[in-house]
């Protein structure tokens, strides 16, 4: 639950505004008799030529009526004291605002309709109030990406040699020594392959991690043949009776046929020594990139074989939504999550946690 809890107050902290927008869009089409209470109860301007003081309100007098669903959209909330009963009938007009809010959070065009879709069904005339909105929300995101949430299987064959890939910055070289570092608490023995040889940081950063979690990080020179040193990573993971061989790679997407010819060589190469190399493929995406993740997915499916993802810097984001896209889209496992930079902060996927979290809703 801590993880659930550090999840929700950080993505939440720079979400979607998926809540407030879901306020929004109650409110503003709540019960016309509130409305027209509310207006009548707010304070008046003064006419033309009449000193302000003649009509101020008192100072215990009700607060203005609720601005407008654009107003709040963009950050202007309602006031704190705004009723929590409003409710508003589920139609037509209410789905398009829904619709819109979604595609505003990442969520593509696709997935919104579906949605909203999957929500309207069997409630269309119901008043419903903004929990209720949000419950019926998670439960349909959850839904989608309840078939994707797997965790990184484990094969008893060894070592099971793990590829990571990703564009240059998405975190692959943290994901690798956060995993390196919670598999070797579980016990099993793990070497890594500092296989992004153009970047002198990557290796670095795998270094650090190598020594916390005690785990061999196997490096070769600057430039140097990223699959010879996979190579040698393969060898010394099988001399070494290790349980997993994690290979760290580039993500220059600048020259797609080089990096496509750099992932291709690899896995032929760890190939000779095990036909059934690399047992997984991981791509880690950055969530802050939005709807891009939806085509670094469709290039690393064309050069490599990705089996899973993992999305990092959820809580630096207002892009959460993108992940309830990509589940959509492709159907690949979601392994994990990462919210921080901390080896705690990455933890395997839990749909309803997310869903819970993204529409904050508290059960």
């Amino acid at each position: 639950m801590a993880f659930f809890k550090k999840l929700k107050d950080r993505l939440l902290k720079s979400s979607t505004k998926i809540d407030e927008g879901l306020e929004a869009i109650v409110s503003d089409g709540g019960p016309a008799e509130e409305v027209r209470q509310a207006a009548e109860e707010a304070p008046r301007l003064p006419p033309v030529g009449m000193p302000q003081a003649a009509t101020e309100a008192p100072k215990d007098a009700p607060a203005a009526p609720k601005r407008g669903i654009i107003d709040r959209l963009i950050g202007r909330t309602a006031p704190a004291d705004a009723p929590e009963d409003i409710r508003r009938t589920l139609d037509d007009a209410m789905l398009e605002q829904l619709e819109e809010l979604l595609i505003a959070s990442d969520m593509g065009v696709d997935t919104a309709l579906r949605v909203t879709a999957n929500m309207a069904e069997g409630r269309l005339g119901r008043k419903l109030s903004v929990t209720e909105i949000k419950t019926i929300l998670s439960d349909e995101i959850a839904r989608i990406m309840e078939p994707v949430a797997k965790p990184l299987p484990l094969y008893g064959k060894t070592p099971q040699v793990v590829l990571v890939v990703g564009v240059n910055g998405s975190g692959k070289t943290t994901t690798i020594g956060k995993l390196a570092a919670q598999f070797r608490a579980a016990g099993k023995s793990v070497v890594i392959a500092a296989g992004d040889t153009f970047r002198a940081a990557a290796v670095e950063q795998l270094q650090v991690w190598g020594e916390r979690a005690g785990v061999p990080v196997l490096t070769a020179p600057h430039g140097s043949d990223p699959a010879s040193l996979a190579y040698d990573a393969m060898g010394r993971a099988q001399a070494d009776g290790a349980d997993l061989l994690l290979i760290d790679t580039a993500g220059r997407l600048q020259n797609r046929a080089d990096l496509m010819e750099e992932l291709s060589k690899i896995v032929r190469v760890i190939r000779k020594k095990d036909p059934e190399a690399p047992h997984n493929t991981l791509l880690v995406l950055d969530a802050t990139t939005g709807q891009n993740a939806i085509s670094q997915v469709k290039v690393f499916q064309e050069i490599s074989d990705v089996s899973g993802l993992v999305m990092t810097k959820l809580d630096g984001t207002a892009k959460g939504g993108v992940l309830v896209s990509l589940a959509d889209k492709f159907g690949l496992p979601i392994h994990a999550i990462g919210v921080g930079e901390q080896i705690d902060d990455l933890q395997p996927f839990d749909p309803q946690e997310f869903a819970d979290a993204l529409t904050g809703l508290e059960r």
